[in-house]
């Protein structure tokens, strides 16, 4: 497999299904992937996004069995210990969490909700309920009564959500997300998500044709942390650690790590607690 780094997220890099290991600059740690989305479908579409060949649609029918049996086998080879060492930089070696994400929106598995409970009972039996449940999403499907038992049962099971919002205008979630949605509505669903599991926002921040977000993008986001700051654990600020898949990636660019942090002191001012990615 070779040494893993925070710039390769090969789903595929452990020969599994739905399992696969990364090393998570976000989590700063070893994160286990369950892909719940084999098939890269997602019903966005965002201009970042890492996937090959991503298509609009949902999750497929998960193989429950299956999933159940790459999650023992591969956790069982974490802790003899050796596979860490093969495989992880030595600064990286702790097992931080299992991540619902993959190449799609997870949520849209109708299974899901099996899954977080699969995942909570294996984490038991193998003596590592320490870990972390962690839902990457991008939070679309937050109204919906399953999802929110799902997020229920993590939060039992010392889980937590990460909830995207790259902008917080129509314009810029049309440009950066490609969808069609309102402000008022991700804010209900972002709230329905706290409510029911430890959630932060996740923000992907990023230059896109030589400019950064402008100041109505930036007033925009923050007012939105003005209003939800109480309700949320953080915010997650990340930049382009890997390479775009997406048609059009050559209109993204990095942006400074001085601006990075700019943005970031903005959003402490609020009282919110912040981390920082590049």
């Amino acid at each position: 497999m070779g040494k893993l780094t925070i710039y390769h997220h090969n789903r595929d890099s452990a020969g599994y299904t739905y399992v696969y290991p990364v090393v998570s600059r976000r989590a700063r740690g070893v994160s286990i992937g369950i892909n719940l989305n084999p098939n890269n479908a997602c019903n966005w579409a965002c201009i970042y996004c890492q996937v090959p060949g991503l298509v609009r649609g949902s999750a497929p029918k998960i193989d429950l069995p299956l999933l159940e049996q790459e999650l023992r086998e591969f956790l069982s080879q974490l802790m003899d210990g050796r596979w860490l060492e093969n495989n992880v930089p030595e600064d990286s070696r702790v097992v931080q969490d299992i991540a619902f994400s993959g190449n799609g929106e997870p949520t849209s598995a109708e299974e899901f909700p099996a899954v977080v409970a699969l995942a909570a009972r294996v984490l038991r039996e193998s003596g590592l309920a320490h870990v972390k449940l962690r839902l990457i999403t991008n939070g679309s499907l937050l109204g919906r009564a399953s999802v929110q038992q799902a997020l229920r049962a993590m939060a039992q099971a010392n889980g937590e959500a990460w909830f995207k919002l790259d902008r917080a205008t129509s314009d810029g979630m049309a440009k950066i997300n490609q969808v069609n949605d309102h402000l008022a509505a991700v804010k209900k669903r972002l709230l329905a998500c706290a409510e029911q599991c430890p959630t932060w926002i996740q923000t992907c921040w990023f230059a896109l044709d030589g400019k950064a977000p402008d100041i109505a993008e930036r007033q925009a986001y923050l007012e939105v942390l003005r209003e939800v700051g109480h309700q949320i654990a953080g915010v997650h600020l990340y930049g382009l650690a890997r390479q775009p898949m997406q048609p059009g990636s050559e209109r993204l660019a990095s942006l400074p790590a001085a601006e990075m942090q700019a943005f970031a002191a903005e959003i402490q001012s609020l009282g919110i607690a912040v981390t920082v990615n590049q």
